[in-house]
């Protein structure tokens, strides 16, 4: 469509998409960060499976590979990498179980998406503690 006046420019449509300089500044709800972290923990899992693909092969391959596995895990490096492979899953779990609700059209209204959302942050975030605690040798 051309513009009829030239010297004025187009008016603008109302809904655009967002620049990526804007996301800074643009505030996702609850639900939204929940969604972005579930994809993350899910490409993170998908991303280290053939890692522990390979280190359940090594830790079946012989007695000598095994003791090598353990010496492995005792380094900080490698209980940080578990310890966010273990936050991925259970975050991803719990999120998982609010998207099949969802998707069952159970709470689909703002307040009860919000707090299922919630719900997702206060079961998975004090179970990745109690498993740092675990992976830390605290318990």
């Amino acid at each position: 469509m051309t513009n009829p006046n030239p010297t004025r420019p187009a008016p603008r449509s109302p809904i655009r998409n967002i620049g990526f300089g804007e996301l800074y500044h643009y505030r996702l709800p609850l639900a939204g960060i929940v969604s972005i972290l579930h994809r993350v923990s899910g490409l993170l899992m998908f991303l280290l499976l053939p890692v522990l693909l390979w280190l359940f092969d090594l830790s079946l391959s012989s007695e000598r590979s095994f003791d090598r596995l353990v010496e492995l895990s005792q380094g900080w490096v490698t209980r940080i990498v578990l310890l966010g492979l273990g936050w991925a899953l259970l975050h991803h779990l719990c999120a998982g179980v609010r998207f099949l609700l969802l998707d069952l059209h159970l709470g689909t209204e703002r307040l009860a998406a919000y707090r299922s959302s919630l719900a997702v942050f206060a079961v998975s975030v004090p179970l990745t503690l109690v498993l740092a605690l675990f992976v830390f040798g605290v318990l």
